[in-house]
């Protein structure tokens, strides 16, 4: 499931009604349009939070996330809403983004907190989280959207008649907000508000261009692999990345916040990047690891083996194989079994698999299955589809395969089948492959280079660019004997 469908699913129904009119905006002091009032905000994100941590996870380091936290309330501090209480917390995902619910609920992703590389960068990104608040983004951004799409009167935000769209439409706009930005202009004035707070707090607000330029890298990366593997690129829309490079009116905000009494100091380097020794790095272990095309899933007590040269997706809800032409695609979800039924009832019956075709027993590694071809689409668009499941204690494992074209399944057939029958419990040897991989901090000596740190380190495809990415020295560049270096192990 995608990062946008995620947080679609949690922004829930948490408005049911409101009074449409004016509010002064905190920071300008102006009066706008507001279908929200602050309580209202609140609201929003005291229903809303728990969803997202459900969603997420928070990342388990009690002292990181007490950091982050205190980082965060300096800045909230010298905010224009410091009279609202702030929560900043750190999610257990790899993707890279950092976002706000309203009501001064902020987030950023572990994913994106590995590849910032100083106590000012994570400033920055909260700081401009915070500008999101303070500025009431995500309310002007709902009051807009409703008051030209919908239509509504000043009367109210909600005419019954409305209610399901509306609400579908609110929380479409807030969660689109949280996932691509807010638009060029209220995006260029977070960034003001954060550099200000950095500034306030004696922080450098040069801090917001070195975070950009995290993200534009991380940007020329992902579209450096989607070329690779032939897909479209997967770009987070999130905070920052609406500039363009040199934006002259992001490096005027800048300089303007460095004008401010304090504005102008830098923390210290190696500080925060012990904070980031041990962090988790990519996958968790609830989420299961790739080690190239093996998969491990310690909670599971399971492994499996794809097919060489297929391109895998750990995904939240399944894992999804694709083979090099992008013809054909394996998938594997997990359910709970709840009845003692056969392998072969499930499918026909649970699964309402009632064509199924050729279909035989499995025996895999000890463990009881069926398999056999289904039909998978509608009309024009009907496929024969490999289907199997192998029962693991209460739990059944089904795996899909289904070809692009509808005579497409002969052609991957067996290579889908000798990855099925790959599937097992996690050996011993096979238990610290499952374990993720974690950030460590060293020391350069004279001659380290990336391409022998890659050499040495545990990631699984591109070592090299990644670990010039999480040092700042994408796409070019080598370490300086002397400073501190993350490194994944």
């Amino acid at each position: 499931m995608s990062l946008f469908r995620r947080l679609a699913a949690v922004i829930g129904m948490a408005v049911v009604a409101a009074t449409a009119g004016c509010a002064v905006n905190p920071v300008s002091g102006q009066s706008e349009l507001s279908l929200l009032s602050e309580q209202q905000e609140i609201t929003i994100g005291r229903q809303e939070h728990p969803k997202i941590i459900e969603a997420y996870g928070a990342y388990d380091d009690p002292e990181l996330q007490a950091y982050v936290q205190r980082i965060g309330e300096r800045l909230a501090a010298r905010s224009h809403r410091s009279d609202l209480i702030y929560r900043f917390t750190v999610l257990d995902s790899s993707e890279v983004n950092a976002f706000a619910l309203p009501g001064g609920y902020i987030y950023i992703t572990r994913g994106l907190l590995a590849y910032l590389n100083s106590e000012d960068e994570l400033a920055a990104v909260l700081g401009h989280e915070i500008g999101h608040v303070t500025a009431r983004h995500s309310v002007r951004q709902i009051s807009a959207s409703t008051a030209a799409n919908l239509g509504f009167t000043l009367g109210a935000l909600l005419v019954p008649e409305l209610q399901n769209r509306g609400v579908s439409d609110l929380f479409s706009t807030l969660s689109t907000a949280l996932l691509r930005g807010y638009g060029r202009e209220h995006e260029l004035e977070a960034d003001r508000l954060g550099a200000q707070y950095l500034a306030g707090t004696g922080r450098d607000p040069e801090a917001m261009l070195d975070v950009v330029g995290v993200l534009k890298n991380q940007e020329q990366f992902e579209i450096q692999l989607a070329k690779e593997e032939n897909r479209e690129p997967r770009v987070y829309h999130g905070v920052f990345a609406t500039h363009p490079d040199n934006d002259e009116r992001l490096k005027t905000v800048v300089r303007q916040a460095e004008a401010l009494p304090g504005g102008q100091a830098t923390a210290p380097r190696g500080p925060f990047l012990r904070r980031l020794d041990g962090l988790v790095f990519g996958e968790s272990a609830s989420e299961g690891t790739l080690r190239g095309n093996a998969f491990y899933h310690r909670d599971l007590d399971i492994a499996l083996q794809f097919p060489e040269g297929w391109r895998v997706e750990n995904r939240p809800d399944r894992l999804v194989a694709i083979s090099p032409d992008r013809s054909a695609a394996l998938q594997v979800t997990v359910a709970d079994r709840n009845k003692r039924i056969s392998p072969e009832r499930f499918l026909r019956d649970r699964l309402k698999l009632d064509d199924l075709q050729g279909g035989e027993p499995l025996r895999v590694d000890g463990l009881d299955g069926y398999t056999g071809v289904a039909s998978a689409g509608a009309g024009a668009d009907v496929r024969n589809a490999r289907v199997a499941v192998l029962y693991k204690g209460s739990q059944a494992f089904v795996f899909l395969g289904t070809p692009q074209k509808a005579d497409g399944l002969k052609a991957h057939d067996d290579a889908m089948m000798r990855s099925i029958r790959t599937f097992h419990a996690l050996s011993e040897e096979e238990r610290d492959l499952a374990e993720p991989l974690r950030l460590a901090i060293i020391e350069a000596r004279d001659g380290t280079t990336f391409r022998e740190l890659a050499a040495e380190s545990r990631i699984h495809h591109h070592a090299e660019e990644q670990l010039r990415l999480l040092n700042a020295r994408y796409p070019r560049g080598e370490p300086i004997p002397g400073e501190r270096l993350k490194t994944v192990q």
